[in-house]
């Protein structure tokens, strides 16, 4: 066990209380993880996330992508380092509305210096709603 993987756990545990900034942008948190991978369901809330068209606000989806990777990269981060994100993209395949997400990150390579992961955003029926891929840079823990 490392910190980032007790971390995990303990996301898990009924009762955990997220932090700040998890609460206020109401991105919930971790369904289930095991090593290079994480899985979450997220119901937006449709009234406050969406235009005028009905259609999810994509930044939303993007700060959901940052959450996500960096759980699937604290699956693999060693003991003695934290990470940070250096690079985020969000391709978008069909538009989002007011369904739940099947939300699953995988770690495609992880480096002494970067680790590199993409997430599927999936509607319940399976659809791909969007892809994004993002990287997060290895840092001892002092130089945090």
């Amino acid at each position: 066990m490392t910190w980032a993987t007790e971390r995990l756990d303990e996301i898990q545990a009924p009762g955990f209380v997220p932090p700040p900034v998890v609460r206020r942008l109401g991105l919930g948190l971790l369904d289930d993880w095991g090593p290079g991978w994480v899985r979450k369901t997220w119901t937006p809330d449709a009234e406050d996330l969406k235009h005028a068209d009905g259609s999810m606000f994509g930044g939303y989806i993007a700060a959901l992508a940052d959450q996500v990777l960096a759980f699937a990269a604290m699956t693999v981060v060693a003991d003695d380092a934290w990470y940070r994100t250096t690079d985020l993209q969000v391709r978008f395949v069909k538009v989002g509305r007011g369904h739940p997400l099947l939300i699953e990150a995988r770690v495609l390579s992880a480096t002494k210096r970067l680790i590199t992961a993409e997430v599927d955003f999936r509607r319940p029926d399976g659809e791909l709603i969007a892809k994004a891929s993002g990287q997060q840079i290895i840092l001892p823990k002092g130089q945090a």
